[in-house]
């Protein structure tokens, strides 16, 4: 079990989002939820607050009266639920659920105990919230996505459950659970806040490592394949290049080859004997995609680690309005709600892993084209060339794929459509932002698995499966167990989909 208590690290996100471990609370943070919520019900009585005897966003000049205060928050959860488009994943609505509860149970929100505890009963019985992925534009925070979740924990809509989508009312009866009741502003706790784009977010961190530790060792491989000098991912080269990222790739790199038989020594081959040639047979140097790899994927290792630096930050702040203050006894109005930081680190992880798959396909090419790589068949065709395909629609695939990521890549953080009687009049678009990040790093995994099969194909074409590192071994191992060597043309998109499945996980 997960404990809550100050704050949240990305390791334990993932052990709850990723691996469904459950959670429990500190009761140092049952009694800070408590306090919280005491004070700010005594403190609001004689002064206005936000949210509390106000109506929302341009309507908060208006008074709610006390007799209407409850049926105002009831009013807001209902009305903003009209998110539309696919519904996120349960992953992505159980990491939306974790991030919700962890900015709430700060204590700074001044919600009811009992919308803790029932958030807490959700993630450890594995019941999520069925979000829309249009909605909010990230500047009152996830309005519309958030209010789905609330509509879930007042017992109204649909929820997951056991991997079906359920009218909420049965998965509460099933599970003999109560929907919260409101008793001040929970409702307006629950939608205010950055928390979907949050919670997307980390799970696209997790994806994204992922990526890159992959394509460090197809990089590697692809280096033993051709075999390539070993200069170019030495520690002398990158060490003159004062990047943490870059002399990081190289040393994995080095680490990953260090048992294969197949990369070469520049002094071995170019620096002895007496080369009068005019014209060298073996390559001097290698293309960009192959000699390049530290300073490629050195700075996309260094933004994913920025990136997961910032939304940790997120996750673990108060980005609620306004802000309760159990400390200096008073209540802040502002705007911590807004998810420009998240917007922006999104809109930079979704350009490094475009670049990324712009790698990868730039060395599938490399092995497709036998003009290039000068050892391989076209299109690795381990049949008969004319009759047989290969590898050659399924590079189709990979290009078309790549360029849509082109495309996503724009960024949205700079995109902004004032509304909400332009009382909302600069927005972040956060959840957008995270939401085609999503899609880039799906696609980036497409063109990795048609990448990888190419990759052990050639290695059954060269020989080369017991002169490859132990770690090049033990991916072509665990492909041939989902694809076996294959030389007759056959539908390829099962298996590849196979392969994807595999890398994800």
């Amino acid at each position: 079990m997960v404990k809550i208590s100050d704050l949240i690290s990305f390791d334990s996100f993932e052990s709850v989002v990723l691996y469904n471990e459950g959670i429990e609370l500190e009761n140092s943070t049952l009694e800070r939820i408590e306090n919280s919520f005491s004070f700010l019900k005594e403190f609001a009585k004689n002064k206005i607050i936000y949210g509390v005897n106000t109506g929302f966003g341009p309507m908060a000049q208006y008074r709610i009266s006390e007799k209407d205060q409850l049926q105002l928050q009831y009013n807001l959860i209902r009305s903003h639920s009209a998110g539309m488009g696919e519904i996120l994943s349960p992953v992505y609505a159980r990491a939306v659920l974790l991030a919700r509860l962890q900015t709430l149970s700060l204590g700074n929100s001044g919600v009811h105990i009992s919308v803790i505890n029932l958030m807490k009963e959700f993630i450890n019985k594995e019941i999520y919230p069925v979000i829309h992925k249009h909605g909010g534009v990230g500047a009152s925070g996830d309005l519309v996505q958030l209010a789905h979740l609330a509509l879930g924990l007042i017992g109204e809509g649909k929820l997951w459950y056991k991997g079906e989508i359920t009218d909420a009312q049965v998965v509460f009866k099933k599970e003999n659970i109560q929907p919260i009741e409101i008793h001040l502003r929970e409702g307006l706790a629950l939608i205010n806040g950055t928390s979907v784009m949050t919670g997307i977010g980390l799970v696209n961190i997790w994806y994204a490592k992922k990526l890159l530790n992959w394509s460090i060792l197809t990089s590697a491989l692809i280096n033993e394949i051709v075999q390539a000098f070993d200069d170019h991912f030495s520690e002398e080269l990158n060490g003159v290049k004062k990047h943490q990222g870059q002399q990081n790739i190289a040393k994995e790199i080095r680490e990953i080859v260090s048992d294969s038989k197949l990369i070469r020594k520049r002094e071995d081959h170019l620096y002895t004997g007496n080369r009068n040639e005019s014209v060298f047979k073996e390559k001097v140097q290698e293309y960009y995609s192959l000699r390049c790899v530290p300073q490629i994927l050195g700075p996309i290792q260094d933004t994913i680690n920025q990136v997961e630096t910032i939304l940790i930050n997120e996750v673990n702040s108060a980005n609620d309005n306004p802000i309760v203050d159990i400390n200096t006894r008073n209540v802040y109005h502002g705007g911590n709600f807004h998810g420009d930081y998240v917007s922006l680190e999104m809109d930079k992880l979704r350009i490094c892993i475009t670049k990324l798959s712009m790698l990868l396909e730039r060395q599938l090419n490399y092995l497709l084209n036998p003009s290039l790589n000068e050892i391989l068949p076209a299109f690795v065709n381990l049949g008969t060339l004319g009759l047989n395909f290969g590898m050659q629609a399924a590079q189709f695939t990979a290009t078309s794929t790549t360029a849509e990521n082109q495309t996503l890549a724009t960024p949205i953080y700079t995109h902004s459509i004032p509304n909400n009687k332009d009382n909302q009049d600069i927005v972040s678009m956060g959840t957008n932002a995270a939401l085609l990040t999503e899609k880039v790093i799906d696609n980036t995994y497409e063109v990795l698995s048609i990448y990888v099969l190419t990759l052990i194909q050639a290695v059954d074409y060269l020989k080369y499966e017991d002169e490859i590192s132990e770690k090049g071994k033990k991916l072509y191992t665990e492909i041939r167990k989902i694809v076996p060597k294959f030389d007759q043309d056959d539908i390829l998109s099962e298996p590849l989909m196979k392969i994807k499945e595999y890398l994800k996980k």
